[in-house]
């Protein structure tokens, strides 16, 4: 058994086709089904079912997958840890940055860690953040901001702001007088979302059932000021992280505090969880801890 058999048979389960893994792969055919075969040969566990038109995963061929792509990270993470002892303080990590937050706190915390360590090379990927996490499971995102909770058995956590979402209504809503609103209060409106994928979606729509109701989710989108365009327009309700709201120019709209429940916006450096971090991915977890701290 060695680690090609073992990104083989990731590549034949991800593709669904040994010809089609076999081509990515740059092998013939005959050469990969030669080595999966040996490989359950030598384990003794058939790892795919061939018996029927479409190529499939066994149960146990599951959890000898799990294992697979573990050994494989445990390597990715070898390799990299050895690169760092060659890079020395030339240390390269790429940071993971759901959209709506980026422009909240860091385009000037970037900057400044730049300053402080210009040999550090930090490269920032877009993502929403439930897509984040799967990125920094797969390896391909090495420190990344998450909404809470996530699953602290995957990942480390490194809380730095605590906040709420607040709703956004148009002048004329029967709401903008008020200062608060319950959440039951909105079961007949409009919802305007984050799209799926982004964790201020799922923690909108976690209140709204938690009030006993299901949100009738009018738009979904990934920018905040389309959102806030399409609630002036009246077109429907929008929830805002409450650092948007005091950074952004909202005076054609009415803000509220929602309450029974708040919708919570807690935020958190995250990594996965015994992965390799470079000296530079760990000096800026450090940084923006540290600059977090001195702005509360």
């Amino acid at each position: 058994m060695d680690l090609k058999q073992l990104r083989y048979i990731v590549e034949v389960y991800k593709e669904e086709s040994f010809s089609k893994a076999a081509d990515k792969l740059h092998v013939s055919q005959p050469a990969l089904s030669k080595m999966v075969y040996q490989l359950e040969e030598e384990l003794d566990i058939r790892l795919f079912d061939r018996s029927t038109r479409y190529l499939k995963i066994t149960g146990e061929g599951e959890k000898i997958l799990l294992h697979a792509q573990k050994v494989l990270r445990g390597a990715e993470d070898l390799r990299e840890a050895a690169n760092e002892i060659k890079l020395r303080k030339q240390g390269r990590f790429t940071f993971g940055l759901p959209p709506v937050i980026g422009s909240s706190f860091f385009p000037s915390l970037i900057a400044s860690f730049r300053r402080t360590y210009p040999e550090a090379q930090i490269q920032i990927v877009e993502e929403g953040a439930k897509i984040m996490e799967q990125s920094l499971l797969e390896g391909t995102i090495d420190v990344g901001v998450a909404i809470l909770p996530v699953d602290e058995e995957q990942f480390e956590v490194r809380p730095i702001v605590k906040r709420d979402l607040l709703l956004v209504v148009s002048k004329d809503h029967p709401l903008a007088g008020r200062n608060t609103a319950k959440m039951k209060e909105l079961e007949q409106e409009r919802f305007l979302m984050f799209r799926k994928g982004f964790s201020l979606y799922d923690r909108v729509r976690e209140a709204a059932i938690q009030a006993g109701f299901e949100p009738a989710v009018e738009h979904e989108s990934t920018q905040w000021d389309f959102l806030v365009e399409l609630a002036m327009a009246g077109l429907g309700v929008a929830f805002l992280p409450e650092t948007v709201v005091k950074k952004a120019n909202l005076e054609h709209v009415a803000v509220l505090s929602v309450t029974d429940p708040a919708v919570h916006w807690n935020l958190a450096l995250i990594r996965r969880r015994n992965g390799y971090q470079s000296h530079a991915a760990a000096a800026w977890v450090d940084f923006v801890e540290e600059a977090f701290r001195s702005d509360s």
